[in-house]
């Protein structure tokens, strides 16, 4: 795709959990005469949204399809048990996998942590979506096991969560298509990696002239600029601090010593001859 035929916005889809509030600041701040609009999208929808056309780029959870899509690994979630707040594991700061051996652990259908193996006992059914298991959590039904930002999308005040220290974890990626790495793309990536707006790499701002076109632009414009203003300002030097020094030893020496010998004084008077008539 060229840059000529990119559209006048910047299409960007994301998955729960994810908040990507502050990259969406920082575009507003550097492009602002380019959109940036939002779609949330299910994590198993995210890279057929992409596939077909229908976002730029996307903040995706791990693993994405590489044989059309690029991706950059932005960072790895804790995974944690959500449980009710009444529950044995509110005693301890963390768990482990061991620890839900005899639990009902809840699977939704969305899940995003990919077990080989899900720990505890399995549920009836698997609930449609984490939001549904969240439910159940709540009825005491069973427990859950979701990525940190999940159990904080989900919060409830009658639940809480705790750390499983050897669950699986969920990563999150900037993905686009492979055929499609457009200047947007990469303004976003930028943003995303922490780049400044002089960076290098990506859209550049007009290049700053140099230090020798700012002073002649500058002297151009102003009136009488130039070498005329250099003139005046060394001849201001002649009769400042060094005009100033120079005269006041010219007088001290020339006048006061010149006087001092000349007969001026008392002592020159006492030793010259009387002059004959």
């Amino acid at each position: 795709m060229t840059g000529s035929e990119e559209s006048p916005s910047f299409r960007l889809a994301y998955v729960p959990g994810v908040t990507p509030d502050k990259w969406v600041r920082i575009w507003n701040e550097r492009l602002p005469d380019v959109p940036l609009s939002l779609t949330q999208a299910a994590p198993a929808d995210a890279g057929r949204l992409l596939l077909g056309g229908d976002a730029d780029a996307g903040l995706v959870r791990l693993p994405v399809d590489r044989s059309a899509l690029s991706a950059i690994p932005l960072y790895t979630e804790t995974t944690v048990v959500v449980i009710p707040r009444d529950h044995l594991f509110t005693a301890a700061d963390e768990v482990t996998v061991e620890d839900l051996a005899d639990e009902i652990v809840l699977h939704p259908l969305d899940d995003v942590l990919g077990w080989e193996r899900l720990p505890g006992r399995p549920a009836l059914e698997r609930p449609a979506t984490t939001l549904d298991a969240v439910e159940l959590v709540a009825a005491g039904i069973g427990v859950l096991l979701v990525p940190l930002s999940l159990a904080r999308l989900h919060h409830r005040k009658d639940l809480t969560y705790r750390t499983v220290t050897d669950a699986p974890e969920s990563g999150v990626a900037l993905a686009w298509p492979e055929d499609a790495h457009t200047d947007r793309v990469e303004d976003f990536i930028g943003i995303v990696r922490g780049r400044t707006v002089n960076s290098t790499r990506g859209r550049q701002p007009a290049p700053a002239p140099a230090k020798g076109e700012r002073a002649e632009s500058a002297a151009r414009g102003r009136p009488g600029a130039g070498k005329q203003t250099g003139g005046p300002r060394r001849g201001t030097g002649g009769t400042g601090r060094s005009g100033a020094k120079g005269g006041t030893r010219n007088v001290a020496k020339g006048g006061s010593r010149g006087n001092a010998k000349g007969g001026g004084g008392k002592g020159g008077g006492g030793r010259g001859k009387p002059r004959r008539g």
